[in-house]
């Protein structure tokens, strides 16, 4: 397909996003994404900009920000607004950090546990078991 052609179907718009229609009819009740104006008897185009749209949206996913939160940078878009995208990304990698965190120490107990599991083979009480049993 022409990527340069001004006007799209939806489902060419979601072919060319990679996504599907339901996703994009999906940012639309949500906000994120308009609801082009339809020609009478015609179906509705879509621009250019709005592939640039999903596919801002999309990387902004694959960054971990909510939709509430993509939804607060596409708002900041029109290029004033620096100084408090960065607050929201700061906000996003701040819990980022936070749950790698979480993640070491769980990896670090799971080690744990799987090592005293090696080292108590053929006992009638797996460590493991009792160990998170003893947690409740």
């Amino acid at each position: 397909m022409d990527t340069t052609s001004s006007q799209f179907t939806i489902g060419q718009l979601a072919q060319e996003a990679g996504i599907n229609v339901e996703a994009i009819r999906f940012y639309q009740r949500k906000g994120l994404m308009p609801l082009p104006e339809r020609a009478y008897g015609s179906i509705r185009r879509y621009a250019h900009a709005e592939l640039d749209r999903v596919r801002f949206i999309k990387a902004s996913q694959r960054l971990g920000f909510s939709l509430a939160e993509v939804g607060d940078l596409l708002r900041l878009d029109d290029g004033t607004h620096c100084e408090e995208a960065r607050r929201i990304a700061e906000h996003k990698l701040r819990n980022v950090r936070e749950k790698l965190a979480d993640l070491q120490r769980i990896e670090a107990t799971l080690g744990q546990l799987v090592a005293r599991c090696d080292l108590v083979r053929k006992t009638v009480k797996c460590p493991l078991i009792s160990s998170l049993q003893e947690s409740k």
